[in-house]
């Protein structure tokens, strides 16, 4: 039995079991790739032989039905195969070119566009949001599937001067990694823990408590004759570490959590250096179940940006080039106090971008 194909219990099996043929055959061979239509990619290989794979937009959350569709696609068009890429795109890969209109009907018959490919947005990669994580300041897949409808016809056509990627995260913890996105949806919390004094002691253990804040900003108090915890509200920086710990510390709050909008980022090392996403909006409240506050603004940088900007140009690239007060006087978006980076560990000095050289 080949080392592929055996059996054991200390981690996944080899990723080589499960590639299409040809793509096995041709590994590390590929010669050139070609973008036949907006998500429709074609690769050929130095021995002749070429393979298409056709991206249809995905989701994160999915049930079992519509995951058991999806397989019944890849057995008859792909011999069984797909992949999930990481922005939750669906990918099928086959050699028959004639079979790309078929299957492309098929998606759409099942609701998945095919698209993604080329300068054009792709699908929102995104954290848990209110569906599972317990420090989300607001929703992950409500948002994402609102936002993607706003923008869907720059997912199935390729019309933008550059890709644009577009990310969320559900809070500052930014598991979603937005601080590199051309685009980020960033959740917000604007108001501290609130303490529950009379469960806190009950709960939590009030060392791990204070040892779990990073900036120093909770210490042991004593509170109508009980051990508890006190918290220096201008230290905080709402990152749910302490609730994370203790349950009598939520943050969560319905009325002051929200969303904030960052653009610019990108980690593609192409004309530019890659750089870090910038504050553009502060604050838009939670509006469920469709947030049309931040479709509107989303689409709104989206337009400008795609008016105005050179070929090849991503949006920090063309931000750069017109400069910020321009960026802010075209979009429409009102300029704050906010916007002045004045935290003390991040002056103008410092390096801002994710490339480093020594």
């Amino acid at each position: 039995m080949a080392d592929t194909e055996r059996i054991t219990d200390i981690g996944p099996p080899h990723y080589e079991q499960f590639l299409p043929p040809v793509i096995k055959a041709n590994y590390g061979k590929w010669k050139y790739h070609e973008q036949l239509r907006t998500g429709v990619l074609k690769h050929v290989s130095e021995t002749g032989d070429s393979v298409i794979t056709v991206r249809a937009g995905g989701s994160r959350l999915m049930s079992i039905q519509k995951i058991r569709m999806i397989c019944d696609l890849a057995d008859k068009y792909c011999d069984g195969h797909l992949r999930f890429t990481s922005r939750h795109n669906i990918e099928f890969m086959f050699t028959d070119e004639s079979k790309v209109d078929a299957l492309i009907a098929d998606l759409k018959s099942i609701g998945h566009p095919v698209g993604g490919t080329g300068p054009g947005i792709t699908s929102i990669v995104h954290t848990q949001g209110w569906i599972h994580c317990h420090s989300a300041a607001t929703d992950a897949s409500g948002i994402v599937k609102a936002v993607m409808d706003g923008v869907i016809q720059h997912f199935e056509n390729s019309d933008l001067p550059a890709k644009c990627r577009i990310a969320l995260a559900c809070c500052l913890n930014m598991c979603g990694a937005v601080h590199c996105s051309d685009i980020a949806i960033l959740g917000i919390h604007r108001r501290p823990p609130a303490t529950n004094h009379e469960i806190l002691p009950k709960q939590c253990e009030i060392p791990n408590v204070v040892a779990s804040c990073p900036t120093a900003a909770i210490k042991p108090a004593e509170v109508n004759g009980k051990k508890s915890v006190e918290i220096d509200e201008d230290r905080c920086m709402f990152c749910a570490n302490c609730y994370t710990v203790c349950p009598a510390l939520p943050l969560n709050n319905a009325l002051n959590d929200g969303v904030s909008l960052w653009v610019g980022g990108k980690v593609s090392n192409a004309r530019h250096e890659p750089m870090f996403s910038k504050l553009a909006v502060p604050y838009i409240e939670n509006n469920p179940p469709r947030w049309p506050e931040v479709v509107e603004a989303i689409i709104n940088i989206v337009d400008v940006w795609k008016d105005n900007a050179r070929k090849y140009e991503r949006i920090g690239e063309w931000i750069e080039r017109i400069g910020w007060p321009k960026f802010f006087q075209m979009t429409g978006i009102e300029f704050e106090k906010v916007h002045i980076d004045d935290f003390k560990h991040a002056g103008l000095t410092y390096k801002r971008s994710t490339h480093l050289t020594y």
